[in-house]
């Protein structure tokens, strides 16, 4: 039995995961080594050793959680805890929150600072694709299988954008969106969230609207508009963005020798990560990235597909809109294509939050692939046998007249 489930477990995804994150290890120190020391004044593999212990303990998660059956976490105890903290979590950040990059997202313990939010993303798969999962059979009456875990989500979305986090709270509303289309609920049903939905966030936008519309806010619309208007202003850091990405060329300018990481890019190991890995690996670098991570997004979707259980396969479907929505925004933001929103490259980017929150995920979509492959491999095999079986005893028990 535990040779089978060992057999069954998805190694190319795991060593995807290895790889990237041992990459992305390896790209926070060369991004961050002059910064740690210019602009923290701290020795330069600071950011370096910090995120070689989340990697750690990012591994002890990863494998808790690939080992641990998934289908334990559907329970009402689990998904209450879920539901309780999450919400405890989010208001006590009007209370005890740090103020990081002008939101107040961060609980500081010592040296250490933890982003509730990054818990909360997978707290929220985890309790839509459960409840979902167990509504399968009135999944389409509005009032009783659609509307009550929406609630949760409105409350969850509200708490992260008054911090205010609108781009962590527009992640989250995504997956969730994901999870719901993929839940199968019908269209019309769908169109109701949505026009509820439109309803709720139009006074929520006018009551914030200062926040919203802040002056920081709009200098980034600003600045993705036309960043080179104000390059010293609002485009600075899209500016040195696009100097990064453009001078890499096809094979980079070398390990190391990145020329904006020494101060000109601002956050150069966290969300403009991968402007150095252009810069000093080129098209390869970029290309590594790009397509290990759009392999952990198809595998999720591939696990997706083939799950029988409905609540393996909304899990899927929302770990890997996770990876996937994090990794657009990111990439998008840093290239110009939408306004910048502070999102860390999920496995490269610096931060234990993140890593230690990707590892949980992670180990939740290796434990679904192997149950998936489990039963593809040997379940199927069983029950092949115990057909054949009964056929002969059948055939053994029928007398034929002479």
């Amino acid at each position: 039995m535990l040779k089978k489930i060992i057999k069954s477990y998805d190694y190319s995804l795991i060593i995807v995961l290895v790889l990237l994150s041992l990459f992305g290890l390896v790209m926070i120190y060369s991004s961050s080594m002059v910064s740690a020391v210019q602009r923290y004044d701290v020795s330069s593999d600071f950011f370096y050793q910090k995120q070689k212990l989340h990697l750690i303990a990012g591994l002890f998660v990863f494998v808790f959680m690939s080992i641990f059956p998934y289908k334990i976490m559907k329970s009402n105890k689990i998904l209450g805890i879920i539901v309780v903290g999450s919400l405890v979590m989010l208001s006590a950040l009007f209370i005890f929150g740090h103020v990081a990059g002008n939101a107040q997202s961060w609980f500081q313990l010592g040296s250490r600072s933890i982003q509730p939010s990054e818990f909360v993303k997978i707290g929220v798969i985890i309790y839509l694709s459960a409840v979902y999962a167990k509504k399968q059979s009135y999944i389409n009456e509005f009032n009783h299988g659609v509307v009550p875990p929406v609630i949760y989500l409105v409350f969850v979305c509200v708490l992260v954008a008054v911090q205010p986090d609108f781009g962590t709270a527009a992640i989250i509303f995504s997956i969730a969106a994901m999870i719901i289309i993929a839940s199968g609920m019908n269209i019309k049903n769908i169109m109701k969230l949505i026009l509820i939905g439109a309803v709720l966030v139009l006074p929520f936008v006018l009551v914030l609207q200062d926040e919203i519309f802040s002056e920081t806010r709009l200098s980034r619309f600003e600045a993705f508009n036309d960043p080179f208007s104000d390059e010293q202003g609002s485009g600075y850091q899209l500016v040195n963005s696009f100097l990064a990405l453009g001078s890499g060329g096809v094979n980079g300018l070398g390990l190391g020798q990145s020329v904006q990481k020494l101060g000109y890019l601002p956050e150069s190991h966290t969300d403009f990560i991968m402007a150095v890995i252009a810069e000093e690996l080129g098209v390869w670098g970029v290309a590594f990235v790009i397509l290990s991570l759009g392999f952990v997004v198809l595998k999720g979707i591939y696990t997706a597909l083939k799950c029988k259980d409905p609540f393996g396969t909304l899990l899927a479907v929302g770990i890997s809109s996770m990876i996937g929505i994090q990794s657009f925004t990111n990439l998008a933001g840093i290239s110009g294509l939408i306004p910048l929103t502070g999102v860390p490259l999920p496995f490269v980017s610096y931060g234990g939050s993140s890593i230690l929150q990707l590892s949980f995920a992670m180990g939740i979509l290796v434990n679904v692939s192997m149950f998936v492959n489990y039963e593809q491999k040997y379940k199927h095999k069983e029950s092949e046998k115990q057909s054949s079986l009964s056929k002969k005893n059948i055939t053994g028990t029928i007398n034929f007249p002479s």
